[in-house]
């Protein structure tokens, strides 16, 4: 039973849907060529299926050889038009002797987040309010006005080009967070209503592509702060994070940055340069690279509407400045909001840990208010995103305390945080790993 993956793609289409495994059997098939996992007690090949997979080939194999019953609920708001396309790959189901979990997962835990989830259901909390989103998207839009109408009345000296930079960060910081909600599939009810919407956001009113943020996302989502498989801990040797890669950093005598300084150069190589230079141009080389023309058509038509409105008032260099310091300034926002929930947290190498457990261990919450809602585009509940990331945002604050609920009763750490102690501890935690680093390298 426990085959290659050219045997089991025979062996399949010879009639072993009927095939009954350990998880001993499953867990052999995690390799890229030979990937099975698991659903509800069902066991699929998906070693094919992987390079067809609409969210991206690597956030389906982070899971081959495991459990993704909890995963596959939280990615997928209409899970029976999905299993049309399991139906194929079924090779199998758990035997009768086989817990629900795989490997060392608490079967306690596992029940109580599939509890909550069956509960979050039936009070409706995965129902999203169009008015809500209908009022953010307009908010962007009269923000792009505002701008324009600014250096059109009053002119373009530096008083007024300062404000509308301003004016246009805030506006592209607003459409990223709205472009995170259609991406997530928490607006509308149908999938493709939510990819369409997508796609104009993220492509059109911020010049960015879907494509690029899905596959990248995603990942992050499925397996967050966790190296080789969240590629938003993936620092590429500018910063060690967490408590174990500094120290296998130092043993190994890696010094590709003074590390035990990243708490200081993060100022000038983390939230300047993120989007205008890293993001840039990984999205530039993703959409040429994988001919994705129509994120790049979607893209394309941000870039001719900005310039179309800007060129006019300052020539072609003068708007290339200026969306770069826009670009400059969202930067900042951007990284102080997403690495104040991640960064201070649990970073480390995969520990195969239940959804709920996993999710905790790599989120935290800051304090909720009308401006922190507003200014993290309700990523202040970071926890309840990652545990229901289709949920609609404006519904994280009725399922916090039932999420709480459940932590306290089974252990679980569940912080909350003030807005200045999340940005605090993001450099607080660069400064402690990189100690972790120094002492290492010194003296092991």
């Amino acid at each position: 039973m426990g085959g290659g993956g050219k045997q089991t793609q025979l062996e399949s289409s010879c009639g072993r849907e009927g095939g009954v495994f350990t998880w001993e059997e499953v867990e052999r098939h995690s390799q890229k060529s030979d990937q099975w996992l698991v659903i509800d007690r069902k066991v699929y090949n998906v070693t094919d299926w992987v390079k067809r997979h609409p969210g991206g080939t690597r956030v389906i194999s982070h899971y081959a050889g495991e459990d993704a019953t909890d995963a596959f609920a939280a990615f997928h708001p209409e899970p029976n038009f999905v299993r049309k396309f399991l139906k194929p790959l079924l090779i199998g189901q758990l035997a009768p002797s086989e817990p629900s979990q795989d490997r060392e997962k608490s079967a306690v835990l596992v029940q109580a987040f599939r509890a909550l989830r069956e509960h979050v259901e039936r009070e409706g909390l995965f129902q999203a309010r169009p008015l809500f989103f209908c009022l953010h998207l307009a908010h962007i839009l009269v923000l792009e006005a505002l701008a324009l109408l600014l250096v059109w009345t009053w002119g373009t000296g530096w008083p007024q080009t300062l404000l509308c930079a301003l004016i246009l960060a805030t506006s592209q910081s607003q459409a990223g967070w709205l472009q995170h909600d259609f991406g997530h599939l928490s607006v509308f009810k149908k999938s493709r209503w939510n990819h369409l919407l997508h796609k104009f956001v993220i492509g059109h009113l911020k010049g960015a592509s879907a494509n690029w943020w899905n596959h990248r996302h995603f990942q992050h989502h499925a397996k967050p702060n966790i190296f080789s498989k969240d590629p938003d801990v993936n620092m590429l040797h500018s910063f060690v994070l967490g408590k174990t890669q500094p120290v296998e950093y130092g043993i190994k005598k890696l010094r590709y940055l003074p590390y035990h300084h990243q708490h200081q150069y993060f100022f000038l190589i983390g939230p300047p340069m993120l989007i205008p230079v890293y993001f840039h141009i990984q999205i530039m080389h993703t959409m040429f690279s994988r001919r994705d023309w129509v994120d790049l058509a979607w893209s394309m038509t941000y870039y001719l509407r900005y310039f179309c409105c800007f060129v006019p008032f300052y020539g072609l260099f003068g708007s290339m400045v200026l969306i770069s310091f826009v670009r400059f300034l969202e930067s900042h926002w951007f990284v102080w909001v997403t690495q104040m929930n991640h960064i201070p947290m649990d970073i480390d190498h995969e520990k195969n840990q239940d959804w709920l457990t996993m999710q905790l261990n790599a989120t935290c919450n800051i304090e909720q208010s009308f401006f922190n809602d507003w200014f993290s585009g309700h990523l202040n509940f970071q926890i309840e995103h990652h545990l229901f990331p289709t949920m609609p945002r404006h519904n994280y604050c009725h399922v916090a305390p039932l999420v709480r609920t459940v932590c306290e009763k089974h252990g679980i750490p569940y912080e909350v945080k003030t807005l200045w102690k999340g940005f605090s501890d993001v450099v607080g935690s660069l400064k402690e790993s990189g100690d972790l680093w120094l002492d290492a390298y010194l003296h092991k």
